[in-house]
């Protein structure tokens, strides 16, 4: 298989997944407010309200029986680059003021469903050096 191949397979697995989190959300109560919004280089896949809470989702897809978790992928560099996005979509919306968080919607690809596992407040601005 040739990279094109790959790429668009792993595109297309990332759609589903984004898919998958955005319903499981709802399913939730979590109202979707915007999906793939993107500002220069940064771009945040789910933006959510939950109840008064903006919610920033990083949605990570992996295959079934893949080496490591969705949630390895959202190391210190990926947090710091979500943050930036975030500060773009709070200065375009005008919402400085609202209370956000940032989720992780850890997506696994079972072929025939999508497990996906909701992670709260998955990380803070802790250590991120911003």
């Amino acid at each position: 298989m040739g990279f094109l191949s790959r790429f668009t397979q792993a595109r297309e697995r990332g759609t589903l997944g984004e898919d998958a989190a955005a319903r499981y959300l709802e399913s939730r109560g979590m109202r979707v407010l915007d999906r793939n919004w993107r500002y220069r280089q940064w771009e945040l896949d789910l933006v959510c309200r939950d109840g008064d809470t903006l919610v920033f989702v990083e949605v990570k897809t992996r295959n079934a029986g893949t080496l490591g978790t969705p949630a390895d992928g959202l190391n210190r560099a990926k947090r710091a680059r979500l943050v930036k996005a975030a500060s773009q979509y709070l200065s375009a919306k005008g919402l400085w003021d609202e209370p956000c968080r940032f989720d992780l919607a850890s997506v696994v690809d079972m072929g025939t469903s999508m497990d996906v596992e909701h992670i709260e407040n998955a990380f803070d601005l802790t250590g991120l050096g911003i």
